[in-house]
């Protein structure tokens, strides 16, 4: 038997204003894409916002249904939405933000296991790590690629 250990390590900020101007840029972004959230069920907004190679920066939010689980997170829907307006351009990071009620939590919001494999499903397409950015009024959290907040993922196919 061998005994393994993952590492993994990210940035923690006390705010969006401490972020370098592109960080902050797409932050602000997915916050904005709160607002377009619906949310009747669970009352949590969450926005995403992806910037691509080509500069764009395309925005998602959560979109529930009474059927659940037909509806859709916000990370996968403006993932999707990148894919499917610019399918030749990678997805360089994607920022998260949520709270209840439209209103930006205090803790970050984290994605779900089907989003972050979804994520790294790009990121292994690109070739290129994508950053995370996990964004809250008290606290922003910073990886550097999906592995680290997904290791060992799936990319036998």
């Amino acid at each position: 038997m061998t005994e393994h250990a993952i590492h993994i390590s990210y940035q923690e900020y006390e705010s969006i204003e401490e972020l370098n101007p592109e960080d902050r840029e797409l932050a602000a972004e997915a916050v904005q894409a709160m607002q377009s959230a619906y949310a009747p069920y669970s009352h949590f907004h969450v926005g995403a916002a992806v910037r691509l190679s080509n500069g764009i920066i395309v925005r998602g939010s959560n979109q529930e249904n009474a059927a659940f689980p037909s509806g859709l997170c916000a990370e996968r829907t403006a993932m999707f939405a990148a894919s499917a307006q610019y399918p030749d351009a990678d997805m360089l990071s994607i920022a998260i933000a949520g709270g209840p009620e439209g209103l930006l939590d205090r803790v970050p919001a984290t994605p779900c296991g089907a989003c972050r494999q979804v994520m790294a499903q790009y990121q292994v397409k690109s070739g290129k790590p994508m950053s995370i950015l996990m964004v809250a009024s008290g606290q922003v959290l910073k990886f550097e690629k999906v592995d680290d907040i997904l290791p060992l993922i799936f990319k036998s196919i």
